[in-house]
């Protein structure tokens, strides 16, 4: 595509720890894993020397190389204890993610047979047949309470664990930006579960072992855990800074976008819910209206982020606190109301900040307007405030 002239092109590349098509799975420093990685050095090599040969690189071209998420291993200690994968290859004799059917669990530790499908996953998204309200003290409720207290015998560490990590509902998946313009497609919550567990229906009992091990995958993924949620970007090209491995910058997919754009010099006709990254760029890149007020604009960029992003502080701390109201049972279901109506006064608070700030950034990035440096330095208390009250509240819980 490069050679016949189209100059924005895309490429997905699968997972190099899978066998593919039809796998097994590999472990870290396995022998097949290690192949596909050296597989995978040669084939960007030969690509990255044809292009050259164009006269396509990176004093010409923008290159932006990321992943869509991070993955969980699942599986045991390799052998020998002293394999890395370079001298020594490691073997493993169990390897496999924990098949979990939620139905039989369900069944068979809390009593619940209410019917349900699922979209299976590690972080599976829940639909009680009939479409029950959120709050449903019948159905809705006792269904959640008893999927939060679920547990089972990990068949790999031979540990008891608990298989929720957190509950959203759509209250607070609406803060997440989880609920589509379809109301058909939002279910009634969705499990974030412990990582080496897949979840699906079926059968209402466990005659078959409701958890299995299953060595065709074992790299789960779709979760709340630091090792899922912290993913990396690399970029190198014109107006890019040579920064190497830079931990300090905040950022996420929805910044991938705007950045492209104004290296490229290009502007969408709408406005994103992501910033340019102007930490990684150099600035002779950036237009004057991100170099005026330039501290405080970063301030507002970082505060962007902690309340708008799924995976920033915001996010986090409500996903906590749904969970704390989901798997509560007060009477009259006080606590869960209580917490419910305030994971709904901070969406609306947060959502008239972030559309505040996000016009002021687009205005800036696309625009040529410099931000007007009170408003800003305003949001950002506002931002902040904001982050400490919810903090706050889950440090009580």
């Amino acid at each position: 595509m490069q050679e016949h002239n189209i100059p924005i092109t895309y490429a997905y590349i699968s997972d190099a720890h899978d066998a593919h098509p039809n796998g097994p799975a590999f472990g870290p420093g396995q022998a097949g894993y290690v192949a596909a990685l050296k597989a995978y050095d040669n084939a960007f090599a030969t690509f990255f020397t044809r292009l050259a040969k164009d006269g396509i690189n990176q004093s010409n071209t923008l290159f932006i190389f990321t992943v869509d998420e991070g993955d969980h291993f699942v599986g045991g200690a390799p052998s020998p204890a002293n394999c890395d994968g370079v001298t020594v290859p490691c073997t493993y004799s169990q390897i496999g993610e924990l098949d979990t059917n939620l139905t039989g669990l369900l069944a068979t530790e809390q009593g619940i047979t209410t019917p349900f499908t699922v979209h299976s996953d590690s972080a599976p998204t829940v639909y009680i047949t009939g479409n029950p309200a959120r709050d449903n003290q019948t159905v809705t409720r006792p269904f959640e309470q008893g999927v939060a207290a679920l547990t089972a015998n990990n068949r790999i560490t031979g540990n008891k664990d608990d298989l929720t990590l957190a509950l959203a509902d759509p209250v607070e998946m609406e803060l997440l930006h989880m609920i589509t313009a379809d109301p058909a497609r939002t279910p009634t919550f969705t499990l974030l579960g412990s990582p080496d567990y897949f979840f699906f229906t079926g059968a209402p009992n466990c005659n078959s072992p409701c958890v299995a091990e299953e060595p065709g995958f074992a790299w789960n993924h779709g979760d709340a855990t630091a090792q899922i949620a912290q993913t990396w970007i690399g970029m190198v090209g014109p107006g890019v800074l040579n920064l190497g491995l830079d931990g300090g910058v905040w950022s996420d997919h929805t910044d991938l976008r705007p950045t492209i754009l104004e290296l490229a010099g290009l502007q969408d006709d709408y406005s994103h819910q992501g910033r340019v990254i102007v930490e990684s760029l150099q600035p002779s890149a950036l237009p004057q209206s991100l170099h005026a007020h330039h501290e405080t604009l970063l301030d507002l960029g970082a505060v962007y982020k902690q309340i708008n992003a799924p995976f920033g502080q915001l996010g986090h701390d409500t996903l906590m606190i749904s969970t704390k109201a989901l798997e509560s049972s007060s009477p009259s279901d006080a606590t869960y109301s209580d917490l419910e109506n305030k994971i709904t006064s901070w969406t609306q608070e947060r959502n008239a900040l972030a559309s505040q700030m996000e016009s002021l950034l687009e205005n800036a990035e696309f625009n040529g307007a410099a931000i007007d440096e009170k408003q800003a330095k305003s949001l950002i208390d506002q931002g902040n405030a904001l982050l400490n009250e919810v903090s706050t509240t889950l440090a009580g819980l």
